[in-house]
């Protein structure tokens, strides 16, 4: 290799790294890195498949991709089988290659859905850290057939600073939702051992009160004192099942009707296909579960809630429904309240649909799907 072209992959090396280093989402990072690695190579096109361990992918990122493969917002990049991920994930894909022909891009021209503009083969490079897989990385060009070795040698150097780049991300999320869950136990703890006994010594003191007197004014003061106190305490009590979710070892399920229970309400449940979930499904369906359920109790005068769960290879549907009041609702418009923007919120940060439909006098149903 020439000094002046090592030179060249040192600088593009460099500035990956920069680009790499300075990312904190991999749903970010990845679309401007496709992109600067593009440009600075003179490639065209190029996509990034993130696989999880049980062998489906999801196109995190992509470039300048030709209409076939744009088609409904790159639905034949978001399913089907390919040469790239069969081999990634039978274990044949563990360096930079050349792949003779796009199968996506076969299939295109096979079905004459769309101008694949010149597109018909690719480099696929694993994105790796040490032993674990991440992915695959797939460049090519118009009429672009083969790719040098220097080519593949210097785009299976990127793949691996992606690979621990997305490691350090991932490393680096866990980390912080630990630390998370960590700080809410030891609020959830100060909480019940100092406020919650104060609220519990001043229900008490306030109950001894009315007790000792036997003039209305005072002893009806005392008995309103202690309303308050037993109220706050309730409250009190809610927070910290927020704040630290008792019964969710025992599963999410367990862990709402527990929730129901403890804030008067009637739950009944219904499951269906449910095994274990990822963590950040689960405390996700938690939060939501919890803010439905107080919601219920709160505003929708319901004798009864129905809590149904179904599970599937692809997704989990939480649905929450009440035979309640219900109120006037136009899906055109902002969702009215700060609690259910939030659920919304938290089922469409983990990439899932959130649906509310409520009317004046009949209930309200909510309903979250949630890829798993």
């Amino acid at each position: 290799m020439a000094v002046g072209q090592n030179k060249t992959e040192i600088g593009i090396l460099k500035e990956i790294a920069e680009l790499l280093n300075e990312g904190t989402e991999i749903r970010n990072v990845l679309p401007e890195v496709l992109k600067k690695l593009l440009n600075i190579i003179g490639l065209e096109t190029g996509w990034i498949f993130l696989i999880d361990k049980d062998g489906d992918f999801q196109l995190a990122a992509k470039a300048e991709l030709p209409p076939a493969l744009s088609l409904d917002q790159y639905a034949p990049m978001c399913s089907g089988d390919c040469w790239c991920v069969d081999r990634f994930n039978d274990g044949r894909l563990n360096k930079a290659t050349n792949i003779f022909e796009c199968k996506r891009i076969e299939d295109a021209i096979h079905h004459k859905t769309g101008e694949t503009n010149g597109l018909t083969h690719h480099a696929t490079v694993p994105l790796r850290a040490g032993d674990e897989k991440f992915g695959v990385l797939n460049v090519g060009s118009p009429y672009k057939t083969h790719f040098k070795a220097e080519e593949l040698a210097l785009l299976e150097a990127v793949a691996f600073q992606i690979g621990t780049a997305i490691k350090r991300i991932r490393l680096t999320q866990q980390e912080q939702e630990l630390a998370l869950a960590a700080e809410r136990n030891r609020l959830a703890r100060d909480l019940h051992d100092s406020v919650n006994q104060l609220l519990f010594s001043l229900s008490l003191t306030a109950r001894a009160g009315a007790e000792m007197t036997d003039i209305p004014n005072i002893k009806d003061t005392f008995s309103y004192i202690q309303d308050l106190a037993q109220k706050a305490q309730g409250e009190m009590r809610a927070l910290i099942w927020q704040l630290r979710p008792f019964g969710l070892e025992n599963g999410l399920v367990c862990a709402l009707a527990g929730y129901a229970e403890m804030i008067g309400l009637s739950l009944e449940t219904e499951v269906k296909g449910v095994s274990s979930l990822p963590g950040k499904v689960e405390e996700a369906l938690w939060r939501i579960g919890q803010e439905a359920l107080a919601n219920c109790k709160k505003h929708s005068q319901a004798s009864s809630v129905i809590l149904q769960l179904e599970n599937s290879k692809e997704e989990i549907r939480m649905t929450i429904k009440d035979d309640g009041c219900g109120f006037v609702f136009d899906p055109e418009k902002a969702i009215p309240s700060l609690g259910l923007k939030s659920m919304k919120g938290r089922t469409e940060a983990l990439g899932g649909k959130f649906v509310l439909d409520t009317s004046l006098g009949k209930g309200t149903e909510i309903s979250v799907s949630l890829p798993v």
